[in-house]
């Protein structure tokens, strides 16, 4: 029988590799003395909290880090403590996950949204164009693409816009050896079960602004005891902030910091392994016909935990077929394009809450974006199988066009 009517994928695409045998021992001496809150601690104990932000500050060469309860509030923490509230406007991308509006929202700010290119980054035109309309960017490195930095920075650093960065996507990512979060004011990181590394939900925030950094912390419900922080600013920067700064509780628990030490001690092989599995499918869909793979320039040290390509210019009705045949054969590709938000794939156009000007260019590639998680209990063989399936439906689904 044809091998391409009998290939069927038998893998989960929502299963991740179970927590290191570390993170587990990690989080049973967590549960078994008690202390879960991050400031109760026993003697000259340190707390996993603070451990965590310690290591993740040396990780990304951040004078300060605070981990807190999702990557969510990492960015509503930073647009506060950046001055955002009620009444402003904030810059982000139109190709965006919900939690990146939602975070202007959540702060009273209305999101004014800037375009994509056929590369799944911010348009740099768009924004050049919007600059005027805004004091701060909140920048999203979207599954994981990174823009030009340096091109964006310049841009930004001219008209005084302050660029926050959602590293949501690009933990353990770069662009030019730069690490991913290290080019805005703040680098904001989740934890989430589907992100680099894995505590079912939380964040971290990293900053090399002082005075930024005690109002995040101050923010996220220090009370007054800052100073158990160790990748915080001096006391001194708190002197005023202290008083002024409304608690606003989103701490993480050292449960969750347990967890993610270990895991955050192997994220570079647990990159490299998402790459391997980036690059078989690469290979197993390059040149097919209909298909567009997305360019990754050479300065983008990216980090693939999941696989995008494009149908441009496709009817909406054969981008469906060709979701609904590889989902015959086992294999979950979500749409950007669909008129409804589905899943966790939605558009500027969705967010109701967010009133926003029509982009044509930009409706065009947010219609023929295909989007799959890769996770890592996914072998290089098992993308290889995926590739074929994806090749084949997308060919034959092609085929019917040209022939119609």
């Amino acid at each position: 029988m044809n091998k391409i009517l009998t290939d069927v994928f038998r893998g989960s695409f929502t299963q991740q590799e179970p927590i290191p045998q570390a993170g587990i021992d990690a989080a049973l001496a967590v549960l078994n003395h008690g202390r879960l809150h991050r400031y109760n601690t026993s003697g000259d104990e340190i707390a996993e909290a603070a451990l965590l932000e310690e290591e993740f500050a040396s990780l990304t060469g951040a004078k300060y880090c605070l981990a807190v309860a999702s990557g969510g509030y990492a960015m509503t923490t930073a647009l506060r403590a950046c001055g955002i509230g009620h009444g402003d406007t904030v810059l982000t991308n139109a190709f965006t996950l919900a939690p990146v509006p939602g975070a202007i929202a959540a702060v009273g700010a209305t999101p004014i949204f800037v375009g994509v290119t056929e590369d799944l980054v911010i348009d740099l035109d768009d924004l050049a164009a919007k600059l005027d309309q805004s004091s701060v960017l909140l920048l999203s490195h979207m599954r994981g693409h990174i823009c030009d930095m340096d091109a964006l920075m310049a841009l930004c650093d001219a008209a005084q816009v302050t660029v926050i960065e959602d590293c949501a996507h690009t933990m353990g990512a770069d662009w030019n050896g730069i690490p991913s979060g290290r080019f805005g004011k703040f680098g904001c990181y989740s934890t989430q079960t589907y992100k680099h590394v894995n505590s079912g939900e939380g964040g971290l925030l990293i900053s090399d602004d002082a005075d930024g950094m005690a109002r995040a912390i101050m923010l996220s419900g220090s009370y007054m005891l800052f100073d158990r922080h160790r990748a915080a600013p001096p006391p001194e920067a708190f002197a005023q902030i202290k008083y002024e700064t409304p608690n606003i509780s989103g701490r993480m628990d050292n449960l969750r910091a347990a967890i993610l030490r270990p895991q955050l001690a192997d994220l570079q092989t647990q990159c490299d392994r998402w790459n391997a599995l980036y690059r078989s499918l690469e290979t197993g869909l390059r040149d097919t016909a209909g298909l567009k793979l997305i360019d990754r320039p050479a300065t983008e040290g990216f980090v693939a935990s999941s696989f995008q390509f494009l149908l441009l210019d496709w009817p909406p009705a054969s981008v469906q077929d060709v979701i609904a045949r590889c989902r015959a054969r086992g294999v979950e590709l979500k749409w950007f394009g669909g008129a409804e938000p589905s899943g966790f794939t939605s558009r500027y156009d969705s967010w109701r809450y967010a009133p926003s000007d029509r982009m044509p260019k930009s409706d065009r590639i947010l219609a023929g974006i295909i989007d799959m998680r890769l996770p890592l209990t996914f072998s290089t063989d098992d993308c290889s199988q995926i590739a074929r399936i994806i090749r084949a439906q997308v060919s034959a689904v092609w085929q019917n066009q040209v022939s119609d």
